[in-house]
């Protein structure tokens, strides 16, 4: 009898013996499902009936300020009504049915990861460009408003991840980072550390402290300049999203931060748009040296969009089971 994908998962970031590497599902969203079934995937098959997945479950509590401001804090005296605003023991902030998720967790085969920081420019509010354009000369301003912001909502997550983590045993987190664009960071190393790293430290000492020991940190573009950083503060896994692959190179970045550094993702969605040979190809070089080295769960690298075919898609997944057989 095979692993559960909670095995599979734990053994694969542990370093240890699974019999095969999870296989995540990436996402697929109903536009996609609508493309492709005008392509001839018929209505009765699920993807899951058609592909091997690990099954993999996210806990996403409520993380932003309820409700949510008309207009952010952009002086000091505002900011104890964004303290106000984050209320940890609002119960609004966990998901619905609480209590039966949490029994059917204890019971659960799968691994469960728990999201617990937006990153630092939503956590600053940023959704437009009139409040990005208003924190990017906060930063240079006025930078103690914008640590005490963020040392506000490490406060808040703390207590509420403590909250959380008294009740249900999670396999890993999840921090999310939407702070650059393909040509890096829109902050600086050094702005970066001092803004957003001095507020997570708390939290990630808290969850290793309820014996959480994978710390993800989910970027967006390039971020590669950051790594070091975030390294240090004490993430121990990358999952970078919607990447430029030269930037993002995770034979790279395995050769520069060593297997402790553990990976999710790597696979570039631009080759899933080529044809089987191409797919082929990149997962032949990509996905077996890192699989050698552990520590490793390939996935596509971003969102499967529309125009991706579907007979693309199936030469992936199709592909992504042979390189992994164990």
């Amino acid at each position: 009898m095979g692993m559960s994908s909670r095995q599979r998962f734990l053994e694969t970031m542990g370093h240890g013996h699974p019999d095969r590497v999870p296989l995540f599902e990436e996402g697929i969203r109903a536009d996609v499902l609508t493309a492709w079934r005008e392509q001839g995937l018929a209505p009765e098959f699920q993807l899951a009936d058609l592909f091997r997945y690990d099954r993999r479950e996210e806990i996403l509590p409520m993380l932003e300020p309820q409700p949510y401001p008309a207009r952010w804090p952009t002086q000091q005296s505002e900011l104890d009504l964004l303290r106000q605003r984050l209320d940890p023991a609002d119960r609004s902030r966990l998901p619905a049915d609480w209590e039966q998720k949490v029994a059917a967790w204890r019971r659960r085969d799968h691994p469960l990861l728990l999201r617990l920081h937006r990153g630092l420019f939503q956590t600053l509010g940023i959704r437009n460009w009139d409040r990005f354009s208003e924190v990017m000369f906060l930063m240079v301003d006025d930078p103690d408003l914008v640590r005490e912001a963020m040392a506000i909502q490490a406060d808040f997550v703390c207590r509420l991840a403590e909250r959380i983590l008294q009740e249900v045993q999670v396999d890993a987190v999840i921090f999310s980072e939407p702070v650059a664009d393909n040509n890096g960071p829109l902050v600086s190393p050094q702005m970066y550390e001092e803004l957003a790293l001095t507020s997570y430290r708390p939290i990630l000492e808290l969850v290793r402290a309820h014996g959480v020991e994978i710390c993800i940190i989910r970027t967006y573009a390039n971020t590669r300049v950051l790594i070091p950083s975030l390294v240090e503060c004490g993430f121990n896994c990358l999952w970078a999203c919607e990447t430029n692959p030269e930037a993002m190179d995770y034979a790279a970045l395995r050769r520069t931060f060593g297997p402790d550094l553990r990976l999710i993702g790597g696979i570039d969605t631009d080759v899933l748009r080529q044809d089987r040979a191409a797919i082929r190809r990149h997962l032949e070089e990509q996905v077996p040296p890192l699989l050698a080295q552990g520590g490793y769960i390939p996935l596509a690298d971003g969102r499967i969009r529309a125009d991706i075919p579907f007979e693309h898609y199936r030469s992936y997944r199709q592909l992504l089971s042979q390189v992994t057989a164990a």
